[in-house]
């Protein structure tokens, strides 16, 4: 089983990319988050690997980040989710987005991935809320097995200071805030994620 793959990017196309490992390249399957951030060809890179082997074929995913590799392993031990879907998933949102989702019951959030339909974001919302929190990029759980996002930098920070100033519990905040992080962007100016996130907070 391949676990790693360190090697010149050769090529990047839709939804896969090719790794030339000492002459031999390998076609890689990634979320375009992940494709998105790699080097322009030809530069060098590690990936880490998740290998399926089918009877037809052998197909190797690449992440750059731990978070989102872990996340692909989780995703997938849901019934109705395979690789594809679940790299549709990473696509739509990151890990710290994906945990701000899933700790808010945020089923729209997860219908907007390619793939996933009302009923898969309800047995994804009911499978993985109870082990969000023991990933690696998931912030502190709260009693009754829900996780929230990790600390707030930045604009994010001041937002959720401005909420908990406001009367709003910091978990709660925090929550809301990652959610309009997640769904407006991180260069978002801090009135835009303070708005978002008191929508989260009275629905």
């Amino acid at each position: 089983m391949i676990a790693r793959l360190s090697g010149l990017v050769a090529g990047i196309e839709a939804e896969r990319c090719v790794i030339d490992v000492g002459g031999v390249g390998y076609l890689v399957q990634a979320s375009t988050r992940t494709l998105a951030a790699l080097p322009t060809p030809p530069v060098r890179v590690t990936l880490l690997i998740e290998t399926t082997v089918r009877e037809d074929a052998i197909l190797l995913y690449g992440f750059l980040d731990p978070a989102e590799r872990d996340w692909f392993r989780l995703l997938t031990t849901v019934q109705g989710v395979g690789a594809k879907v679940a790299l549709a998933i990473l696509s739509t949102l990151a890990p710290n987005a994906l945990i701000a989702a899933i700790a808010g019951g945020d089923r729209a959030a997860l219908t907007r991935a390619p793939g996933v339909g009302a009923k898969l974001a309800i047995r994804l919302l009911t499978e993985l809320r109870e082990r969000a929190g023991a990933l690696p990029g998931a912030g502190v759980t709260l009693p009754g097995g829900q996780a929230v996002a990790p600390e707030l930098a930045g604009v994010g920070g001041d937002a959720l200071s401005a909420l908990v100033n406001l009367g709003y519990r910091r978990a709660e905040a925090q929550a809301a805030v990652a959610r309009a992080m997640a769904e407006i962007g991180e260069n978002a100016g801090l009135d835009q994620v303070i708005r978002a996130g008191l929508r989260h907070l009275v629905r």
